[in-house]
């Protein structure tokens, strides 16, 4: 399967309600789901070369998987909100409750597994830890991508300082030199991988020219956060962390700047007690498109098979 499928879902909110978009990958009936949840400024079409590997270590295992990867609201194919405070995690995870329902009700899901990278890692805590969500079914797997309780202010400092600053582009390809300019801590990726990477993040203006594909709106909230609240909501997120049961693996870059080494120890010590694994060379965050990250999210979510993930 090289390309997947859009669909979307009705979500509640203050203003009438907005709409939620998702690209799902392999089987619609399949009771086996993966949910991938991008970061901060991203979308859900990051993972196309980890959902393609996926759906090829399901058919060497002959288990059926779906695999979802959800656009955030204001992000991607989905709605803008009308209200800009309400780009915060309740939101967000509100918006996941909604679409698994909407997925359990097509095709029941018997295993539901999650990997969220950044702030898709933070809803996937908060969805696995938060006890008496009207989740489907418990999260049996949770993937944290270079993201914990604990984020340093100076990185939300230095997103802070491009996030909602998008302006034009007159190419594809001048986008994607901007955008590799200030995402170098993703790590080294060829030409065409950051091509691939960035193409979904543009979106054509009638004049020929780009955009960025997020709502620049979505810095609003994140430019009224403090130090003071900062610290406040890590203190939450612990509570929260220390209640997940899912089996959980860690993914740090190695020099990334928003999940210390300290934090990983402390989340390896307390919680669900993860795996971890760091990648060298990569700071914050891990794309997912390198050989040895995707097989380490392979191994853990679907183990049992090796497959050649250069295939096509």
């Amino acid at each position: 399967m090289s390309e997947p499928t859009l669909h979307h879902v009705q979500c509640p909110d203050s203003m009438g309600g907005h709409r939620m978009a998702w690209w799902q990958w392999g089987d619609d009936t399949a009771a086996h789901v993966v949910v991938c949840a991008h970061g901060l400024s991203r979308q859900g079409r990051d993972f196309d070369v980890l959902a393609q590997a996926l759906l090829r270590r399901s058919a060497e295992l002959g288990r059926p998987l779906r695999v979802i990867c959800p656009d955030v609201v204001g992000r991607g194919e989905s709605d803008w909100l009308k209200d800009p405070m309400g780009y915060q995690f309740t939101t967000y995870v509100g918006d996941m409750l909604s679409m698994l329902a909407q997925l359990h009700q097509e095709s029941a899901i018997s295993t539901l597994d999650w990997l969220g990278t950044s702030m898709g890692g933070i809803i996937g805590m908060s969805l696995a830890g938060m006890p008496g969500l009207p989740l489907p079914i418990p999260i049996h797997r949770l993937v944290l991508n270079d993201v914990g309780p604990t984020i340093e202010w100076t990185a939300l400092e230095r997103i802070g300082e491009y996030l909602g600053k998008s302006g034009t582009f007159a190419t594809i390809e001048q986008g994607a030199a901007a955008m590799r300019a200030i995402s170098m801590e993703f790590g080294p990726h060829t030409d065409a991988q950051w091509l691939a990477l960035s193409r979904p993040m543009l979106r054509a203006l009638p004049d020929g020219s780009y955009r960025l594909h997020y709502d620049p709106a979505i810095a609003v909230p994140y430019r009224h956060m403090t130090r003071e609240a900062s610290v406040q909501g890590e203190a939450t997120l612990w509570q929260i962390y220390d209640q997940i049961t899912a089996d959980t693996l860690v993914l740090r870059g190695a020099d990334s700047d928003l999940l210390s080494r300290g934090t990983l120890q402390s989340m390896k010590e307390r919680g669900p007690r993860p795996q971890a694994i760091e990648f060298a060379g990569v700071g914050h965050a891990p794309t997912l498109v390198a050989t040895e990250q995707v097989q380490a999210v392979l191994d853990f979510l679907l183990p049992g098979a090796n497959i050649d993930l250069e295939a096509p």
